[in-house]
């Protein structure tokens, strides 16, 4: 089972930008990437998906901020996170859409505060 490792978060303050990165053990090509978060006190929630077509799907609170990418080649993924909220303070994990790893990764951290 592919697993996968998330790094690239840190603290920033609000409209600064970030860069996730999802490194997975084995192919990515035929796996449905997604990126969820999770902040303190609330349920994980899914942030944006791409198909291994490159069809992406952002959650509405996301929508024109984020981008969600893929590298087949590195067996990778991203996230762009732009203009940064406080309310985008949360864990963000990535993992298989349609068949999610389970345990789930560490995660890394993402802050936005002034």
């Amino acid at each position: 089972q592919v697993q996968f490792v998330e790094s690239g978060g840190g603290l920033v303050q609000p409209g600064e930008s970030l860069r996730l990165s999802c490194a997975a053990s084995g192919s990515i090509i035929s796996i449905y990437m997604a990126w969820y978060r999770q902040a303190p006190g609330k349920e994980r929630e899914l942030v944006a998906r791409i198909s291994s077509l490159g069809t992406r799907v952002y959650a509405a609170s996301v929508k024109g901020r984020f981008i969600i990418s893929r590298d087949n080649h590195k067996n990778t993924a991203s996230l762009q996170m732009n203009s940064l909220k406080p309310d985008d303070t949360a864990v963000y994990y990535c993992n298989n859409y349609v068949n999610p790893q389970a345990p789930w990764g560490q995660g890394t951290q993402v802050t936005v505060s002034s």
